[in-house]
Protein backbone atom coordinates (compact mmCIF):
# COMPACT_ATOMS: atom_id res chain seq x y z
CA UNK A 1 0.00 0.00 0.00
CA UNK A 2 3.11 2.29 0.41
CA UNK A 3 4.34 1.89 -2.70
CA UNK A 4 0.90 2.71 -4.41
CA UNK A 5 0.43 6.02 -2.13
CA UNK A 6 4.12 6.94 -2.81
CA UNK A 7 3.56 6.81 -6.84
CA UNK A 8 0.19 8.44 -6.25
CA UNK A 9 1.72 11.09 -4.70
CA UNK A 10 4.49 11.80 -7.31
CA UNK A 11 1.55 11.68 -10.03
CA UNK A 12 -0.13 14.14 -8.22
CA UNK A 13 3.03 16.66 -7.69
CA UNK A 14 4.13 16.21 -11.13
CA UNK A 15 0.75 17.38 -12.25
CA UNK A 16 0.23 20.08 -9.64
CA UNK A 17 3.28 21.39 -11.24
CA UNK A 18 2.70 20.87 -14.83
CA UNK A 19 -1.46 22.59 -14.48
CA UNK A 20 -0.13 25.10 -12.39
CA UNK A 21 3.41 25.97 -14.70
CA UNK A 22 4.93 26.00 -11.03
CA UNK A 23 7.22 22.71 -12.54
CA UNK A 24 8.10 25.77 -15.48
CA UNK A 25 10.39 27.21 -12.36
CA UNK A 26 13.75 25.63 -11.86
CA UNK A 27 13.19 25.80 -8.12
CA UNK A 28 10.23 23.33 -8.07
CA UNK A 29 12.03 20.06 -8.60
CA UNK A 30 14.92 21.47 -7.04
CA UNK A 31 12.73 22.32 -3.60
CA UNK A 32 10.88 19.05 -3.62
CA UNK A 33 13.93 17.03 -3.78
CA UNK A 34 15.86 19.01 -1.18
CA UNK A 35 12.58 18.48 1.63
CA UNK A 36 12.29 14.93 0.65
CA UNK A 37 16.38 14.75 1.62
CA UNK A 38 15.75 15.58 4.55
CA UNK A 39 12.40 13.83 6.47
CA UNK A 40 15.28 11.53 7.69
CA UNK A 41 16.10 13.79 9.76
CA UNK A 42 12.91 15.12 11.29
CA UNK A 43 11.93 11.34 12.05
CA UNK A 44 15.09 11.37 14.16
CA UNK A 45 13.66 14.10 15.98
CA UNK A 46 10.75 12.57 16.51
CA UNK A 47 13.24 9.46 17.51
CA UNK A 48 14.84 11.83 20.22
CA UNK A 49 18.41 10.90 18.49
CA UNK A 50 20.62 13.69 18.23
CA UNK A 51 23.18 11.18 16.86
CA UNK A 52 21.15 10.13 14.26
CA UNK A 53 19.67 13.79 13.45
CA UNK A 54 23.24 15.11 12.60
CA UNK A 55 24.02 12.05 10.97
CA UNK A 56 20.67 12.02 8.89
CA UNK A 57 21.15 15.42 8.18
CA UNK A 58 24.54 15.13 6.93
CA UNK A 59 23.49 12.66 4.68
CA UNK A 60 20.22 14.83 3.68
CA UNK A 61 22.85 17.54 3.06
CA UNK A 62 24.46 15.54 0.09
CA UNK A 63 21.14 15.44 -1.89
CA UNK A 64 20.31 18.72 -1.22
CA UNK A 65 23.99 19.65 -2.00
CA UNK A 66 23.60 17.72 -5.87
CA UNK A 67 19.88 19.24 -6.16
CA UNK A 68 21.79 23.03 -6.15
CA UNK A 69 24.70 22.25 -7.74
CA UNK A 70 22.08 20.65 -10.48
CA UNK A 71 19.60 23.78 -10.28
CA UNK A 72 23.00 26.16 -11.04
CA UNK A 73 24.55 23.62 -13.57
CA UNK A 74 22.93 20.53 -15.31
CA UNK A 75 19.36 19.88 -14.12
CA UNK A 76 19.90 16.14 -14.71
CA UNK A 77 21.84 16.32 -11.58
CA UNK A 78 18.48 17.33 -10.11
CA UNK A 79 16.60 14.19 -11.33
CA UNK A 80 19.22 11.99 -10.35
CA UNK A 81 19.49 13.24 -6.76
CA UNK A 82 15.57 12.98 -6.43
CA UNK A 83 15.48 9.05 -8.06
CA UNK A 84 19.00 8.21 -5.76
CA UNK A 85 17.06 9.47 -2.69
CA UNK A 86 14.42 6.93 -3.57
CA UNK A 87 17.90 3.78 -4.23
CA UNK A 88 18.97 5.69 -0.65
CA UNK A 89 15.72 4.41 0.86
CA UNK A 90 15.98 1.19 -0.19
CA UNK A 91 19.02 0.80 2.01
CA UNK A 92 18.52 3.47 4.20
CA UNK A 93 17.62 0.80 7.07
CA UNK A 94 20.80 -0.96 6.87
CA UNK A 95 23.16 1.78 6.54
CA UNK A 96 21.68 4.21 9.77
CA UNK A 97 18.96 2.73 12.66
CA UNK A 98 16.50 5.74 13.47
CA UNK A 99 14.31 4.80 15.82
CA UNK A 100 11.42 7.51 14.51
CA UNK A 101 11.13 6.35 11.01
CA UNK A 102 7.59 5.12 10.35
CA UNK A 103 7.35 1.14 9.55
CA UNK A 104 5.82 2.35 5.80
CA UNK A 105 8.20 5.32 5.21
CA UNK A 106 11.08 3.68 3.41
CA UNK A 107 8.35 1.99 0.66
CA UNK A 108 6.48 5.22 0.40
CA UNK A 109 9.25 7.55 -0.21
CA UNK A 110 10.76 5.06 -2.37
CA UNK A 111 7.94 4.68 -4.88
CA UNK A 112 7.90 8.59 -4.37
CA UNK A 113 11.52 9.92 -5.26
CA UNK A 114 12.07 6.37 -8.57
CA UNK A 115 8.40 8.15 -10.04
CA UNK A 116 9.39 11.72 -9.60
CA UNK A 117 12.96 11.68 -10.29
CA UNK A 118 12.05 9.79 -13.91
CA UNK A 119 9.19 11.64 -14.60
CA UNK A 120 11.77 14.78 -14.10
CA UNK A 121 14.23 12.81 -16.48
CA UNK A 122 11.47 12.16 -18.98
CA UNK A 123 10.70 15.87 -18.59
CA UNK A 124 14.50 16.83 -19.76
CA UNK A 125 15.03 14.15 -22.30
CA UNK A 126 11.51 14.81 -23.78
CA UNK A 127 12.85 19.06 -24.09
CA UNK A 128 9.57 19.69 -22.19
CA UNK A 129 12.35 21.42 -19.55
CA UNK A 130 16.08 22.29 -20.55
CA UNK A 131 18.59 20.31 -18.57
CA UNK A 132 21.13 23.46 -18.77
CA UNK A 133 20.74 26.81 -16.36
CA UNK A 134 20.35 29.81 -18.10
CA UNK A 135 22.85 31.94 -18.89
CA UNK A 136 22.76 34.83 -16.78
Amino acid sequence: MAFLVGLTIAVVVGALGRLSGMERQRAYYTTVTIVVAHYYALFAVIGASTQTLVIEALAGLVFAGAAVLGFRSSFWLVAFALAGHGVYDLFHGFIIANPGVPAFWPAFCLSFDLAAGVYLAWLLKSGRMPANHPAP
